[in-house]
């Protein structure tokens, strides 16, 4: 049976790009907002969402680490897509016919080099995606889309340019959430994603994440944000490379619960190449 799978974005955005790389063949269902994207798997409308977490140039994606935890969605897996921005025009136009350009805002700020040696006026639109659909709509070959290679092919536009992103290391990290807990098993490479709070006594973080150096495990990230809107309650969502099950990770989340009042597993997975 064909598994359906949400994201957040228009057909052709970098997060259906995702979702096509890791569900290949199965069916991609876009969100207007993420707040749908996780709906859509808590309702059943879909089996998987794949949601950005992270940028290797902007940081969290900070909605994500807001609703996950309050979900009640599990992490199974991630994957990391390198962000490859292309110039897409209408059958027939040639780089030389391009005037303009349209993207969302941020994809046109990281191909300002290209845009500027070129001398193309910008047309600023609410994504990716969407611009490639409105150039393809539209027809015009003096209008070129700034989007995926993705988005081009089903969008049915040419490429013009490829990799025409200032920034060669533009990488975006990627979490599969599904309603079902599925626990990677022991061995090979295994991340295991948490949330906590911590108690209100002095040195209480410091503390806890000593656990982790003392017991050599190795923690890849570690956030903060506030909750329900005050300065004092503060929520931290973290990685680490090993299986709860691990001696050492048990060590370590035993010293933790030591100063912390609240601590939930969001998951444990296989750590993708890129990791």
């Amino acid at each position: 049976m064909t598994k359906k799978i949400a994201f957040q974005g228009e057909p052709g955005a970098f997060s259906h790009a995702a979702a096509n790389n890791l569900f290949p063949g199965e069916e991609a269902i876009g969100c207007v907002t993420f707040e749908e994207t996780i709906a859509a798997v808590q309702s059943g409308k879909a089996d998987f969402a794949v949601v950005p977490v992270e940028n290797s140039l902007y940081g969290r994606i900070t909605d994500v680490h807001h609703l996950l935890p309050e979900s009640g969605l599990f992490i199974i897996g991630d994957h990391f897509l390198r962000v490859e921005m292309t110039l897409l025009g209408v059958p027939g136009a040639r780089l030389v016919d391009i005037k303009a350009v349209q993207s969302l805002s941020v994809a046109l700020g990281q191909c300002r080099k290209f845009i500027t040696d070129h001398g193309f006026r910008t047309i600023n639109a609410v994504d990716t995606a969407g611009s490639a659909r409105e150039v393809a709509e539209k027809a015009d070959k003096s209008v070129a889309a700034i989007a995926s290679r993705f988005a081009g092919e089903i969008y049915g536009l040419n490429v013009l340019a490829a990799n025409i992103e200032d920034a060669d290391h533009n990488t975006t990290r990627f979490l599969v959430l599904s309603r079902d807990e599925k626990r990677a098993p022991q061995g090979g490479r295994v991340k295991t994603t948490f949330v906590f709070r911590v108690r209100n006594v002095p040195a209480a973080l410091y503390k806890a994440m000593g656990g982790f150096a003392t017991n050599g495990v190795n923690m890849t990230k570690l956030e903060s944000y506030m909750v329900g809107g005050a300065f004092t309650a503060t929520q931290f969502y973290a990685d680490i490379e090993g299986h709860p099950a691990d001696p050492n990770v048990i060590n370590a989340f035993e010293e933790l619960g030591f100063f912390t009042d609240y601590f939930r597993i969001l998951g444990v997975y296989p750590a993708a190449d890129g990791a």
